[in-house]
């Protein structure tokens, strides 16, 4: 096995893919206590009553997600600050939120929502129908991120009064209104779309408080909140380099709940005291990404050769403890479309070793540029030996995650392989349906899948989706590793966590304490 170039210092982040680049924060009011201080990494405030502290290891570099690709921006803020029209509950039904109702017109183009009254933003502005169609046009029209893409079906959004938004769509959409329940649904005050980076102002039922850089964020209790107030006066979400000071913190009493537990095997820790274990699922397929753009993943046999070279039950065991699930695709069991692809390219050495010679691509050599990300650091090293053993070269640079990794392979596709998780839900059109994405794949059979699961009936979105899938894990675009597992570890008596990680949102607003 080759040595490891490590390109930056290691910082380990997070499950969660791609934060920010800017930072800071400041309250609604200047001269509320809040905003931007710098602190070590880690710390939190003494516990209490109403407080709970959840230990986390992805801290956002900024907070718009309207310019930022990226999950640890909504995973600490929306449902909790930011609220949309609708949600995804527990169950993965969609639910109201803003909009206490709605209906769709028989030809499926026209969306009626009825707004919730008495509904006013954390700066005191009333929320209206104009917000959300100001919110909506700008997803359109100022967002810079992949995701906008998704807002692209609406011809136009318009407020007939202030409790009802009327969104027509160039054709009908089975996918838009679960979007409505992710970041791009997120509801704006139209006032205060200058300062997203640095002021969060929304309607939930928690309101932006202290920014301490490099070691914590944390959440109020919105006291005007138009909904069931939350049980807890303030939530911190305190941040840490690694999994170990993580574990520490909640073995020391310096959280109640570990959010996102990044080493598994140390799980043994807590089985035996008297602390909640939660094992759930989650969206967060850990993919192995080629470059379908160039050499050598630009030849399918090379693709193929990967996947079958790649022992998967091996891999989960060794490098995750063998907690998560095996899958085969870009589509986790949560989804309706979800079929077991696991088959599709057993472990197979020697079939590698002959696919490789068939392209000419004997002794190849690859870089394998992983974030420095807790799950792509433990896997990174096992899919070097696995791929090495059937023939490939390759040397595995450490990139800093989010700065290098975004910057030399998300923007510039500068890389051959790389191991990444995608927790955003129902992504697999989002990931592979782009060719301009970092995977560069988006073929014109698979749009075509893609465009026909949306605008046809449920079942033929079903049908189409299994297609779809089916086609991206046969033409090897990718290599799909395992999904990850939603591990929560919490003192007893805290309720209302979630047992299934399938939304971007860590949802605070049921958490209480018995």
């Amino acid at each position: 096995m080759k040595s490891r170039t490590r390109v930056l210092a290691a910082t380990l982040s997070a499950t969660f893919l791609l934060t920010a680049c800017n930072a800071g924060s400041s309250t609604d009011d200047p001269t509320d206590a809040g905003g931007v201080t710098d602190g070590g990494s880690g710390t939190a405030a003494p516990g209490g009553e109403d407080m709970v502290r959840i230990g986390l290891v992805a801290e956002p570099a900024s907070l718009d997600f309207t310019t930022t690709d990226g999950a640890a921006i909504p995973q600490a803020l929306l449902y909790n600050v930011y609220e949309t029209l609708v949600k995804v509950d527990q169950s993965g039904e969609v639910v109201p939120a803003l909009a206490s109702e709605w209906t769709v017109s028989e030809d499926g183009l026209t969306y009626t929502f009825t707004l919730e009254e008495g509904v006013t933003f954390s700066n005191g502005e009333t929320f209206t129908a104009e917000d959300v169609v100001s919110s909506f046009q700008a997803v359109q029209n100022d967002w810079t991120v992949s995701l906008k893409s998704q807002f692209d079906i609406i011809e136009k959004v318009e407020a007939p009064s202030d409790t009802e938004v009327v969104v027509t769509l160039a054709h009908p959409s089975n996918t838009f209104l679960y979007s409505l329940t992710t970041r791009v649904g997120a509801i704006f005050d139209s006032n205060s779309v200058e300062e997203l980076a640095t002021r969060p102002i929304g309607t939930g039922p928690y309101t932006f408080g202290e920014w301490n850089r490099g070691a914590s964020i944390s959440l109020q209790r919105n006291s005007d909140y138009w909904g069931e107030e939350p049980y807890f006066d303030q939530v911190v979400l305190a941040y840490f380099d690694d999994a170990t000071a993580l574990n520490n913190a909640m073995l020391t009493d310096g959280v109640d709940v570990v959010g996102t537990v990044q080493a598994p095997e140390a799980l043994s820790e807590f089985e035996s005291g008297d602390y909640e274990i939660i094992e759930g699922t989650t969206n967060g397929e850990v993919v192995l990404s080629f470059n379908n753009s160039t050499a050598p993943f630009n030849d399918l046999r090379v693709r193929q050769a990967a996947r079958h070279a790649i022992n998967h039950q091996a891999l989960l065991d060794t490098c995750w403890d063998g907690r998560g699930e095996l899958i085969g695709s870009m589509v986790p069991p949560t989804d309706p479309w979800f079929e077991d692809r696991t088959g599709d390219y057993p472990y197979d050495v020697e079939a590698a070793k002959d696919l490789l010679a068939e392209a000419g691509a004997e002794g190849v050599e690859v870089r394998l540029r992983i974030p420095t990300l807790p799950y792509a650091q433990s896997c990174g090293p096992v899919v070097e030996s696995m791929l090495e053993e059937a023939g490939f070269a390759v040397t595995i640079d450490d990139l800093e995650f989010p700065a290098a990794w975004v910057e030399d392979v998300f923007t510039n596709a500068d890389y051959e392989m790389s191991i990444v998780a995608h927790v955003e839900p129902r992504d697999l059109g989002n990931v592979f349906g782009n060719p301009d994405y970092y995977i560069r794949y988006g073929t014109p059979e698979l749009r075509a899948l893609l465009e026909e699961a949306d605008a046809g009936t449920e079942e033929q979105q079903i049908a189409k989706m299994k297609e779809a899938a089916a086609l991206v894990s046969q033409d090897a675009a990718s290599d799909f590793l395992f999904l990850l597992p939603n591990l929560i570890v919490a003192d007893p008596g805290i309720t209302g966590l979630p047992q299934n990680a399938i939304t971007e949102s860590f949802d605070l607003s049921q958490l209480a304490r018995e």
